[in-house]
């Protein structure tokens, strides 16, 4: 009986170690799903909306924080999303700065990228400089594309939607992008990176905003919200 005792009490120890590493993991989970970084440190936050997130409730976002929104409006040469009019119009009328973002394909010219995004995007002296994702690169273009000529085909599409909306772009730079071409010490534009809960250094030099969180769970709705700070 004595040993039957003594084995029950050696196997409850384990679970219990296993249920306070649930319980901690839980507690770092809701802790992780509820940060943004601090407001002294970063006093202007705001959001990123990505084509498809069309349940967006600005006010909400606006009541709990949001200073600006950044809506994803092209992709490449002929993807819009159909819903930025829309979006674009709620986050000015929530009391919004709002931004337009273009998903950059180092696949198809920048003339036609660049034509993509001004029928889009109207001349606004209000709005926040344009954003460039650089996410993608050229591995699996139909056709190679040397860096060299993804740089100059970015640097011609930058030129030409700078001169659409009369202000310099952001570059929001991926770090596969980084990782493969290194121009984010080389092209002159603000820089906007991304990694979740720890600052980025990826980009080599100064960031302007960060992408925090991917994941924020706010009372302003029941899916996960993408944080962005700036940088001042």
């Amino acid at each position: 009986m004595g040993r039957k005792r003594g084995l029950a009490a050696r196997l409850r120890w384990p679970a219990i170690g296993l249920l306070v590493l649930l319980i901690a993991g839980l507690i770092g989970w809701w802790q992780m799903i509820h940060w943004t970084p601090s407001r002294d440190a970063y006093p202007v936050q705001g959001v990123l909306v990505e084509a498809g997130d069309a349940n967006v409730d600005f006010r909400a976002l606006r009541a709990i924080g949001a200073d600006f929104a950044y809506i994803e409006a092209s992709d490449g040469g002929e993807d819009r999303d159909p819903q930025f009019d829309r979006l674009f119009a709620a986050a000015r009328a929530a009391g919004l700065q709002v931004g337009a973002v273009h998903n950059y394909d180092p696949c198809i010219t920048a003339d036609r990228q660049s034509g993509n995004f001004v029928t889009v995007v109207a001349r606004d002296p209000d709005l926040l400089p344009p954003a460039i994702a650089l996410e993608r690169t050229a591995e699996k273009c139909p056709k190679r594309v040397s860096e060299a000529a993804v740089e100059s085909e970015l640097m011609t599409f930058l030129n030409q939607v700078e001169g659409h909306v009369g202000k310099p772009a952001l570059l929001k730079v991926s770090p596969a992008f980084e990782k493969t071409y290194r121009l984010a010490a080389r092209l002159e534009r603000n820089l906007w990176l991304t990694r979740t809960y720890f600052r980025p250094d990826y980009g080599g030099r100064p960031w302007t905003l960060w992408t925090a969180t991917t994941m924020l769970h706010t009372e302003a709705g029941k899916d996960a919200v993408r944080w962005v700070v700036v940088q001042q």
